[in-house]
């Protein structure tokens, strides 16, 4: 199968990776290396926790970059712009993950009853 870039034309999202076969944001994505993996379960737990980790150290830089700011030490205030904003969109990313999560349970409980 042919790789699919999913975000090709953004810039600045290299910071949320880790997303398993998605190989962050701005990455490629390959669906034979996707179907390898020894179980369905795993996979989804390894790539959750990597993007989670990932939105983690996007935040992290972007709290330093902030105290540079501060500080006066940061050459390039554009950099704590740009890393706050991509700290800010991994945030969003996650909670709207979590709440589809969420939903998705409440649904199957609902089924359920």
């Amino acid at each position: 199968m042919s790789a699919i870039n999913p975000i090709g034309g953004i810039s600045g999202f290299s910071g949320i990776s880790g997303l398993s076969g998605a190989k962050g944001l701005g990455g490629q994505l390959d669906f034979e290396e996707a179907g390898k993996t020894e179980s369905p379960n795993t996979d989804f737990a390894r790539m959750l926790a990597k993007g989670l980790e990932s939105v983690q150290a996007s935040q992290d830089k972007a709290s330093d970059l902030a105290v540079q700011v501060a500080n006066g030490t940061l050459q390039d205030p554009a950099q704590y712009t740009m890393a706050s904003t991509e700290a800010a969109l991994g945030l969003q990313l996650t909670m709207a993950v979590r709440n589809k999560a969420v939903e998705a349970f409440q649904e199957i409980m609902r089924m359920q009853a």
